[in-house]
């Protein structure tokens, strides 16, 4: 291909440019505890699209992005019947790697767990079970995670929006069943956090654009709905959606001696509902006695100084509760996964903006798969891998302009329209980033028949964001997604 530039006569001239291609290289593997034999390819997909000239005139495809996959495929297997299941994180700017060696691959990060944490350098080691032994697996990089980047010249901020990674991932999954003959194939899409509102927004888009019908969806540590999240003046629901959340924390670092997690949530999500929304949205209507029944509640709930509630107006955000909750231990709590802890920075800070749970567990994933991908899948590349990166910021919702960013109209509209489509979700109790109460409001109020909520299948696990930290809720969600895919 060629390009016009300018000469340093000033004249116009045209110069080679490198062309890019795929490059992607396959292993084959064994795993250990199976014996499965499979095949994983590599690299980056050149994405193309075509473009419309001044003339009117429709011009070849040009390159656009290079998306880094990997692919996982079961020897010996008939692809036409066997499920493959696309995945990917969320951010926006994580990686795949989290699903990839945390949950789903045959290859495991050994990262140890909260109070056993593995020290450097870390390790990986077979997963005593893996995904791959009833599904084919593709793990997908967006723009600027992992080795994923724009093509020389293009620009980076036009994936960083909604609509356009929406749609980027989509061409991905479209042309990867494409090439490799896998339409008949039973196809299910997971996600985690932001990648759930990808993941629903996606199988939209692959159903209206290509007629493309999935079978599934996967939605671990879920948000559909921003606006459950977001703490700002004037919206109340967070601070409500988040209380039982704070009381599992609480429960978890021995707050509520005596008493089992399950009955200390249900009774902080019945709080919450009821008494606690009510007075969220009376304002300063309460009256004095209501106002301190209040305080008082919430204090013998979340194990909070009535002094701090009463300071906030009954409203505080996650970072204050998690500068708040062992402040007298000189030590707070994470946001991904509020099982872990550390000592802060300042001690008189009323927020913790520095999250314990992802410092301990960035190091082991970052480690494994900067190993991993070079030494045992054979592709090299001297890119850093992104993990977790700031590059995609500003994410663009301008498609949401003045309204929450939500897509559970999608959801709902896909499940009436592709009547077989079936819903797995993982909620993780000391999850503090997307809290399990905020997403069962979201499914509560979607307009779905009876037949449409029954294919919903719920798992609650006593782990945070990243669940499968914890081994046995590792297990837990592979015993279920397995079951998920394989489901006639």
């Amino acid at each position: 291909m060629t390009e016009d530039t300018k000469n340093d006569d000033g004249t116009t001239g045209e110069q080679a440019t490198p062309e890019v291609s795929d490059d992607f290289v396959t292993r084959q593997h064994k795993h250990g505890p199976s014996g499965m034999e499979y095949t994983t390819t590599t690299g980056r997909l050149v994405l193309r699209t075509e473009s419309v000239s001044k003339d009117g005139k429709t011009e070849g495809p040009k390159p656009k992005a290079e998306i880094f996959v990997v692919a996982y495929t079961k020897d010996n297997a008939e692809p036409g019947s066997r499920p493959v299941t696309f995945a990917f994180n969320g951010g926006p700017g994580s990686a795949s790697v989290w699903l990839h060696m945390g949950l789903l691959g045959p290859r495991l990060v050994d990262s140890g767990d909260v109070g056993n944490l593995t020290a450097p350098p870390y390790g990986i080691v077979d997963s005593p079970e893996t995904l791959l032994e009833h599904s084919d697996l593709v793990l997908i990089d967006p723009v600027n995670t992992g080795y994923s980047r724009v093509v020389e010249g293009g620009e980076a901020d036009e994936f960083h929006a909604f609509v356009e990674d929406r749609d980027l991932v989509a061409e991905v999954i479209r042309l990867w069943v494409t090439r490799n003959g896998r339409w008949l194939s039973p196809k299910y899409i997971a996600g985690e956090s932001y990648g759930t509102l990808r993941a629903v927004a996606v199988a939209g888009r692959l159903y209206d654009a290509y007629g493309m019908a999935v079978n599934g969806l996967g939605l671990i540590s879920t948000v559909l709905n921003m606006s459950t999240l977001r703490f700002f003046a004037g919206s109340d629901q967070p601070y409500a959606l988040h209380i039982p959340t704070y009381a599992a924390i609480a429960h978890y670092h021995g707050r509520h001696p005596g008493r089992e997690l399950t009955d200390v949530v249900q009774e902080a999500e019945e709080f919450a509902a009821k008494d606690f929304g009510y007075a969220l949205t009376q304002g300063n209507r309460l009256t004095e006695a209501e106002y301190d029944d209040v305080v008082s509640r919430l204090a013998a709930i979340l194990t909070l100084s009535e002094g701090f509630i009463r300071r906030t107006n009954l409203r505080w955000n996650y970072f204050e509760f998690a500068a708040e909750l062992l402040r007298e231990d000189n030590l707070v709590v994470g946001r991904i996964d509020g099982r872990f802890t550390a000592q802060p920075a300042r001690q008189q800070d009323s927020k913790n903006m520095d999250d314990p749970s992802l410092r301990a567990i960035n190091g082991p994933y970052a480690a494994a798969i900067n190993h991993y991908v070079r030494v045992e899948l054979g592709y090299e590349n001297d890119l850093p891998y992104e993990i977790l990166t700031a590059r995609v910021q500003p994410w663009s919702y301008k498609t949401f302009e003045g309204a929450p960013v939500d897509v559970s109209d999608v959801l709902e509209r896909l499940m009436v329209h592709n009547p077989n489509m079936r819903v797995h979700v993982d909620y993780g109790y000391q999850d503090g980033a997307t809290p399990h109460f905020a997403a069962e409001y979201v499914f509560a109020h979607m307009n779905l028949s009876q037949q449409a909520r029954d294919r919903f299948n719920h798992h609650y696990h006593e782990a945070g964001h990243m669940m499968y930290l914890k081994p046995e809720a590792r297990l837990a969600q592979l015993e279920a997604l397995k079951d998920f895919v394989t489901a006639v």
